[in-house]
């Protein structure tokens, strides 16, 4: 009798790069831990925060690691779409092809931070998407769009790659369909539940159905706030400071709720508001009910947090990127979700 063919385990990544206390070192030393516990890739999330960049941190993840993925977000406008693709094509060089791109939408928040004049995100993130990839070929590119315009643009070496895989970070309604059409991969966002993961894969999928493409050959992968503890109740403290952060803007909760989040409940916003503008985060933290924290996130005992990452692989994601609360939580978290 034939046995069967070996169980191939479903990928799942690390999330690094939200927690300021973390330095780009031992961030790196954490993508080469998850590396030998047999994981698939290490992302880096670029925030609104400006925690820290993403190209020198990936090059530094780069040099620790020699087989797994590597991601990072960028949001665009921040840089221009020839550096984008210069410094993707250079990271992309030095680990050997592993990297994967995560554009992001140029935001009224970023606007705002940043001091740039406010550009339509969907239109600003597809142009900047389409002459990336252009650049990437190593061909000369001239673009004319409404925000990016290029004249004979090109790089000056040929790329490892001329297909730099580009996922598209998306949390909203518009954002999805959007991703849906051009992005080789989405980047769900964190602190959302199951409920939420499934109906922005639904989404996803009758996006990519009208847009005349095969919903299976888009990857969906999703940063998966996670806290593991023995006590669950510790747990939940240890990870409530990083889902206060997903209330400090309503458009955020709003975004979210134009997919079908049910855990936020839009009445609840006013108050978070109030709480945020008289008593700062500490006061956000407090004003949270636990049932937020739970519902989304991966948060409690190990088992718990099986349990938790297999709802959302049942959701529809495909690469779950699971990021610790807490830097004593890794060695726990990557014994939890690598050998799987």
């Amino acid at each position: 009798m034939t046995p069967p063919p070996p169980t191939v385990p479903e990928p799942v990544g690390l999330a690094l790069g939200y927690d300021p206390t973390v330095t780009v070192r031992e961030m790196a030393d954490s993508a080469a831990a998850a590396e030998r516990a047999g994981l698939d890739a290490a992302f880096f999330s670029e925030t609104l925060f400006t925690n820290r960049d993403s190209a020198s941190a990936l090059t530094a993840f780069g040099l620790a690691t020699e087989r797994i993925t590597l991601g990072t977000t960028q949001v665009v406008r921040l840089r221009s779409p020839l550096v984008m693709a210069q410094t993707a094509a250079t990271i992309d060089e030095l680990t050997g092809g592993r990297l994967v791109l995560v554009a992001g939408a140029y935001t009224t928040k970023h606007a705002a931070r940043n001091g740039r004049p406010l550009t339509d995100p969907i239109a600003t993130l597809r142009e900047y998407v389409e002459s990336i990839r252009a650049l990437l070929t190593g061909e000369e590119v001239t673009y004319r769009g409404q925000v990016v315009e290029l004249d004979r643009a090109a790089l000056s070496f040929r790329p490892l790659r001329g297909r730099v895989p580009i996922w598209i970070a998306a949390a909203s309604r518009k954002g999805l369909i959007n991703a849906a059409s051009i992005g080789d991969g989405v980047l769900l966002d964190a602190g959302t539940s199951p409920e939420y993961s499934a109906n922005a894969v639904n989404l996803l999928r009758r996006a990519c159905e009208q847009a005349g493409r095969d919903p299976a050959e888009l990857a969906v992968a999703q940063l998966i706030n996670t806290s593991i503890e023995d006590d669950p109740h510790a747990a939940v403290e240890a990870i409530r400071w990083e889902v206060a952060t997903k209330f400090r803007y309503p458009a955020t909760a709003r975004a979210k709720l134009s997919v079908g989040e049910p855990i936020i409940d839009r009445a609840d916003l006013p108050r978070f508001a109030a709480a945020y503008a008289t008593g700062g985060e500490q006061a956000l933290r407090a004003a949270l009910p636990e049932r937020y924290v739970t519902s989304l996130t991966a948060t409690g005992t190990a088992d718990d947090v099986r349990d938790r990452i297999r709802a959302y692989r049942a959701a529809g994601v495909t690469m779950p990127l699971v990021r610790p609360a807490a830097p004593h939580q890794l060695d726990r978290l990557l014994a939890t979700v690598g050998g799987r």
